[in-house]
């Protein structure tokens, strides 16, 4: 094969990877547009619910402002019956930072709700389970926390935090780095639906 004949083989490959990318582009183009036009029936229809019946407008909110909203169901149940984004996976997976560390610490003691972690001064801190970041901020006794809740609906807090990138809401799998500790202790806390876990059972 010479010179000629590759340059038009590698030709023809790109176009046929740039038709299929055109083709997926429009396929998730027509699948966002289902997707939102279905999200936006069912925001009409309770709308509409709570219009006609002051009962039904208790228990919407109820149950979005005054219960804790899962997000890991709300994103199981999207990606079953509405599909992932698979089309972004492409773009994002060749930028993901490469850092898929285990957590490593020194000793350990009960503390509050959770567990007192002895670790290496500003320790980059992985994330142990995937899931959503659902908070971010002051807590009494645990300084600077964040929490993710897990696909199991599992809440992790990670106390003691200090420098992070991660933003509410985003989504981030086990191993990613999460961010740095204040100084060489890392408090951890399990919950699950307002109840403290046993720490002693995720930490094996």
């Amino acid at each position: 094969m010479n010179k000629n004949d590759i340059s038009k083989y590698m030709k023809k490959i790109n176009k046929s990877k740039n038709n299929e990318l055109v083709s997926d582009i429009k396929k998730y183009v027509r699948n966002f547009l289902y997707r939102s036009l279905i999200c936006l029936s069912l925001f009409l229809l309770l709308a509409i619910i709570c219009k006609i019946d002051t009962k039904y407008k208790d228990i919407i909110k109820k149950n979005i402002y005054e219960t804790n909203i899962s997000f890991t169901s709300i994103k199981n149940f999207y990606s079953k019956y509405l599909g992932g984004v698979s089309i972004l996976d492409n773009f994002v997976s060749n930028t993901k930072p490469v850092f898929n560390e285990k957590l490593v610490y020194k000793s350990s003691s009960k503390y509050y709700n959770g567990v007192k972690l002895e670790v290496e001064n500003n320790y980059l801190v992985p994330v142990l389970e995937s899931g959503i970041v659902v908070f971010i901020g002051e807590k009494e006794n645990y300084g600077n926390v964040i929490i993710i809740q897990g696909m199991d609906g599992v809440d992790i807090w990670y106390g003691n935090m200090s420098t992070t990138s991660i933003k509410l809401y985003d989504y981030i799998e086990s191993g990613d780095l999460l961010g740095e500790t204040t100084n060489n202790y890392l408090y951890l806390v399990y919950s699950k639906n307002g109840d403290y876990l046993n720490y002693e059972e995720y930490l094996k």
